[in-house]
């Protein structure tokens, strides 16, 4: 078994820790986009996010990962299995893929050898119930990019190809990253994230030391390396889990609902996906906390991830979107 570098031991880059730990308990918040320079731990905080999730159940065979009692897909009752507990899935959809690779297509196998006509699942229905992660997702193809903005929309996979009729869930929390000297991302795709985080090498010498140590000791012995940090990472799981069930509990005052509107307005963001994204995010962030109410302070804490992509462009200020919801906030919550 390859094993990941441990999450609690990525130095730094809170924002981005931040986003993705929202993300796990929240999956509405709509996903995560990570642009910056390379090198800055986004690929290996995505890929560690695995061991920090809770196991989902799920039958044995089934390649959709569907949830126990639900729907039969294609006829596949008798091959489910029994219910199991498997972990939650983190796929990675690389660059170049092929299109009957992401939905699925005929699978060729059994029509050659059987003469039967049956669907293989593709890495949508590998992600569904878990993350799907796209690495450079500024790079991807646009016909990939059309594909993945219509399953986000509905939640579903229709395929209709190859005589093949199938229809399945793929619920996924979608993780891009990217470096954004490389090219930006449509804007369609854009929007679909929920949280956009900005990361950037750091510039504290004591702090790139401890970054080239911690990855070093991984690379010469892992499995001790990844001992050392079992507690750590046992800790993190253990207050995901327990903010997973205290997400759905905790209440909007009025006062933060009105707040979230007020920043979005100052701020000019397009549409009223940012208010919405904005009172998930903060309500994620007092369960991850241990907070039964949500309150302005953790409004605050999500603001910049939850908007800095949702500002319209202002060629006359070269402040940048950062700088930009820094400043309506720091008007907003001195009002």
């Amino acid at each position: 078994m390859t094993l990941t570098f441990p999450f609690p031991a990525i130095v730094g880059q809170e924002e981005m820790k931040q986003a993705l730990l929202i993300a796990c308990v929240e999956p509405r918040v709509g996903g995560v986009l990570i642009f910056g320079d390379r090198g800055t731990a986004k690929s290996t905080a995505v890929r560690a996010l695995a061991g920090l999730l809770p196991e989902i159940e799920t039958y044995e065979h089934c390649p959709y990962n569907s949830a126990p009692g639900s729907e039969p897909i294609g006829g596949d009752a008798k091959s489910r299995g029994s219910v199991v507990r498997k972990p939650t899935p983190v796929v990675d959809l690389p660059l170049g893929v092929t299109e009957d690779r992401v939905v699925g297509a005929l699978d060729i196998e059994k029509a050659l050898r059987k003469g039967e006509k049956a669907f293989e699942p593709g890495l949508l229905a590998r992600a569904n119930r878990g993350f799907l992660y796209i690495d450079e997702v500024n790079l991807l193809e646009d016909h990939i990019v059309d594909l993945l903005l219509d399953v986000a929309a509905t939640g579903e996979n229709v395929v209709e190809r190859d005589g093949l009729s199938v229809r399945h869930p793929a619920k996924f929390v979608l993780v891009g990253s990217g470096n954004p000297e490389e090219g930006e991302l449509r804007p369609q795709l854009l929007d679909r994230f929920g949280l956009s985080v900005e990361v950037a090498t750091p510039r504290d010498i004591e702090h790139r030391i401890e970054v080239v140590r911690r990855r070093d000791a991984f690379e010469r012995d892992p499995h001790t390396f990844c001992e050392s940090w079992a507690e750590a990472g046992a800790e993190l799981r253990e207050r995901v889990a327990a903010a997973q069930k205290l997400v759905a509990k905790i209440e909007t005052p009025d006062a933060v609902l009105r707040r979230a509107s007020e920043i979005c307005m100052a701020l000019g963001a397009d549409g009223l996906r940012g208010e919405l994204t904005l009172i998930r995010a903060a309500r994620a962030q007092a369960a991850l906390e241990g907070s039964e109410e949500m309150t302005l302070d953790h409004l605050r804490a999500v603001a910049p991830s939850a908007l800095r992509h949702r500002l319209r462009r202002d060629p006359l200020d070269e402040a940048g979107s950062s700088a930009r919801i820094e400043r309506g906030l720091a008007e907003a919550f001195a009002a």
